[in-house]
């Protein structure tokens, strides 16, 4: 009877063995066959500037949801729309979203850029700073004074455009050109007249640097976002920017309708207070749409401005750059 028994606990065992070295080959199966798809994803990097491209980074659906189209998104910041042309044009960068006057400079040098998307207006939110206790009172007023404002970017064309529309030329006023940190301090210890920018910084300066909007952008720029790339890759990779738009307007839908949780995300972010990102969202609605004719007329807009004030030395045709029906 001990001998049935013994022999019986044997075959138990081996059977328990056998079930456990099997349960662990398909284990280590699963686990290879997780990573050949994860590097079988095709990777797409994506360049941004802070800004509504947070939205989507920080959420983490836009990933999600473009890995279970076979792509692995990748996020590479910028500070201004200059390097992110630089960067797209060597390669470094499949995608580059960026205001409204980068790219019209970069198609001027010869750089073979096709406009993809198209944001929302962020024309409440950027125009050109006084303070509170300035005696400018119009931009008729800017007569003579330092404005300061940032080469390359949407506040010169944007300050430009203010000045045509009051009748104003570009020898009025001293162009101090700096980036919007360096700015951030002139404007402060009142080295400049004015400031010309966008949201966060023209929240943030009249939250705590006793600032006033002069003007914001309406009736003279809608300061888009633009999310641009190569005309080789976008004639390629037609079914990843169509990924890629219809996910970030998901992002930007969710924007609309969840404020505080925004907010606070973006508060983290941008490395600013909640009440200053507040009084940014609150005057914007956020959105992104596939290229069209309409934006491409605004773009060729700041072209035709930009050449013939000299600011570009050829002349640029936004159709040219893609078929934007």
């Amino acid at each position: 009877m001990n001998k049935k028994k013994r022999r019986f606990k044997k075959i138990l065992i081996s059977l328990v063995l056998v079930f456990w070295t099997a349960i662990a080959v398909y284990g280590f199966k699963q686990t290879d066959a997780g990573a050949a798809t994860s590097s079988d994803l095709q990777t797409v990097t994506i360049g941004y500037q802070k800004g509504p491209f947070d939205i989507a980074k920080e959420r983490g659906e836009f990933s999600k949801k473009m890995q279970a189209k076979g792509y692995k998104v990748v996020w590479k910041e910028f500070q201004d729309g200059n390097s992110l042309m630089q960067a797209l044009k060597a390669g470094s960068i499949n995608y580059a979203r960026t205001g409204d006057t980068p790219p019209v400079s970069a198609l001027s040098t010869g750089t073979k850029l096709t406009y993809v998307a198209a944001g929302s207006s962020k024309a409440k939110g950027s125009g050109i700073l006084v303070k509170k206790s300035s005696s400018i009172d119009s931009i008729k007023a800017l007569k003579g004074k330092k404005v300061a404002y940032t080469k390359g970017t949407s506040s010169q064309y944007m300050l430009l455009a203010a000045l045509k529309k009051a009748g104003l030329s570009v020898s009025d006023i001293t162009w101090v050109n700096m980036d919007q940190s360096s700015a951030s301090v002139a404007f402060s210890k009142g080295k400049v007249d004015a400031w010309a920018t966008w949201d966060p910084y023209t929240s943030q300066a009249e939250l705590t640097q006793n600032a006033k909007l002069l003007t914001n952008g309406v009736g003279i720029t809608n300061n888009r976002d633009y999310v641009l790339a190569m005309q080789s890759y976008a004639k390629s990779h037609t079914d990843v920017s169509k990924y890629l738009i219809k996910y970030l307007e998901e992002d930007m839908q969710w924007a609309n309708k969840n404020h505080n949780e925004l907010i606070t995300m973006m508060s983290k972010s941008l490395k600013v207070s909640k009440a200053v990102v507040k009084k940014m969202v609150e005057r914007r609605t956020y959105g992104i749409s596939a290229m069209n004719s309409t934006y491409a007329k605004e773009e060729q807009q700041i072209a035709d401005l930009f050449y013939s004030e000299n600011l570009i030395e050829n002349k640029v045709k936004i159709e040219d750059s893609g078929d934007y029906k």
